[in-house]
């Protein structure tokens, strides 16, 4: 056990602590949802999976409050899987090292997890406990949230018996969320045609990385740099005045992470090796003065590389970085109904090279289906100009809110109660299953809250301990609280 085991409220932090140790990648679950089935099943309590293999826990009431109406606590077993370049760390196979860090609780160069292993840890820590009072209680554990929704998607009718469902994955404590954004991924495929490298041409890699990456549903406003795009936006300006021949560019790693790296391998006249260091180093200083307040690490460089056996004609990179560089990136819309958050936005987020093709993976997300099939059109119409061919996959549908929730009012004044102050309600830009419950169970009441977590989907993910501990009291408090049926 770490030392974060030893943190208040104790029983979660522990319960986080086995979760950190056992490896959960998206669509790697199988070993952390094999441990909860064994840790319930020691429990007596009665556990189930379904077909696309999400984990379904019940516990019975509280002596006393049979009568209350049925509660579905509910979390997400995956882990998005991101780490520093210079990390050490095979998702499948090594454990999370998670460390206390003043007020918080980070991990040794990776993503700690805690999107969304805080709120599963509590889901799990009131299965365990004997002075929790709650009416009778489910618990709702998805698989591949992260990189699909498959256990969302595959979520049937009648697995379910509870009449609210509290998502345990939103990031910001103090806020409870009564709604989410859709979304949908974009991929543009480019055929490309390969040739032999010209003469005299020396071969380098173009590095741009220190990128702070993130969420691209949570931290797509804070003006933080795409990689990906950056990168376009250089060869775009520079690759003909350089006589520079790609052979191969790559960057970001998932559709729904901010990429924070990206990788150019490329072929020039020996003799404008020294002009393409002097540009890309002005062009470092372009960036900083740029994006320096936001990305106060970022780092360009070039190395020397082995020469490549082809590069792309000049027609094929030429249409690829076009394609590149038109793509739009990052807030389309901010929300007129609801100040302060994102309405549609599109994040660039992988770029994949192979000999015969370059794929951009994007994701799209939006409060309103207008807004998403809007930016679905602005992929399109790249696409079609430059002759790839775009398609689109996994679209899944917002959360509407609803005035009228009544969990949302309980919720409201048992934290009111507690603190003094009322909760901000909130619309949340990043996806979550709630939205999706919602047609096999559309009319379960749902909200969603959490402790304050900074910097998911990145090495910088952090979670703060205090607010931990307010999460927790929280979610006891509202157990406690919810009405006859």
């Amino acid at each position: 056990m770490s030392e974060i085991s030893q943190l208040s409220p104790q029983p979660v932090w522990q319960f986080f602590d086995q979760i950190c140790s056992i490896p959960h990648p998206s669509k790697h679950e199988e070993l952390l949802a094999q441990h909860i089935i064994k840790f319930a099943e020691g429990e007596g309590l009665d556990v189930r999976r379904d077909a696309v293999g999400n984990v379904f826990i019940k516990k019975p009431a509280t002596p006393g409050m049979e009568d209350r109406k049925g509660v579905v606590l509910q979390a997400h077993i995956d882990m998005v899987p991101q780490k520093n370049e210079d990390t050490e760390h095979e998702f499948t196979e090594d454990p999370i090292l998670p460390y206390i860090d003043g007020e918080w609780v980070t991990a040794k160069g990776t993503t700690l997890g805690a999107d969304n292993g805080m709120g599963m840890a509590a889901c799990l820590a009131v299965l365990a406990a004997k002075d929790v009072e709650h009416g009778p209680l489910e618990v709702l554990l998805t698989i591949d949230e992260e990189a699909g929704m498959t256990g969302a998607f595959g979520l049937e009718e009648g697995w379910l018996e509870g009449d609210i469902l509290l998502n345990t994955d939103s990031e910001q404590e103090g806020e409870v969320y009564m709604g989410c954004a859709g979304g949908v991924d974009g991929s543009i495929t480019l055929d490309i045609e390969r040739e032999a490298v010209p003469a005299e041409h020396a071969a380098v890699k173009m590095v741009i990385k220190g990128l702070k990456g993130g969420h691209s549903g949570c931290d797509i406003h804070t003006g933080r740099g795409n990689a990906n795009k950056l990168l376009g936006r250089f060869l775009f300006s520079h690759a003909e005045e350089l006589g520079l021949r790609l052979t191969s560019l790559t960057g970001g790693s998932l559709r729904n992470a901010i990429p924070r790296e990206a990788f150019a391998l490329a072929t020039l006249p020996a003799a404008n090796v020294d002009k393409l260091n002097e540009l890309f180093t002005h062009y470092q200083s372009i960036l900083s003065a740029e994006l320096g307040k936001v990305e106060t690490d970022i780092n360009l460089f070039v190395e020397p590389a082995e020469l490549p056996a082809d590069v792309l004609t000049e027609t094929a990179q030429k249409r690829f970085y076009a394609v590149l560089n038109a793509c739009p990136n990052g807030v389309l819309r901010m929300s007129d109904d609801i100040e302060g958050v994102v309405e549609t936005s599109l994040n660039v987020g992988v770029i994949t090279t192979d000999a015969d093709k370059i794929t951009i993976l994007c994701l799209i997300r939006s409060l309103i289906d207008s807004g998403r099939s809007n930016v679905e059109g602005m992929l399109k119409a790249v696409a079609d100009l430059a002759g790839a061919q775009c398609e689109f996959s996994g679209a899944y549908p917002g959360w509407k809110p609803d005035a009228d929730s009544e969990v949302m009012h309980l919720f409201r004044e048992t934290y009111k109660n507690i603190y003094g102050r009322t909760p901000n309600i909130m619309v949340i830009h990043a996806g979550l299953e709630c939205g999706l419950f919602k047609e096999p169970y559309p009319n379960m009441d749902m909200i969603s809250f959490g402790p304050t977590i900074k910097f998911p989907h990145s090495p910088d993910e952090k979670v703060n301990i205090e607010t931990v501990g307010l999460f927790w009291e929280q979610m006891v408090a509202i157990l406690k609280a919810i009405p006859v049926k």
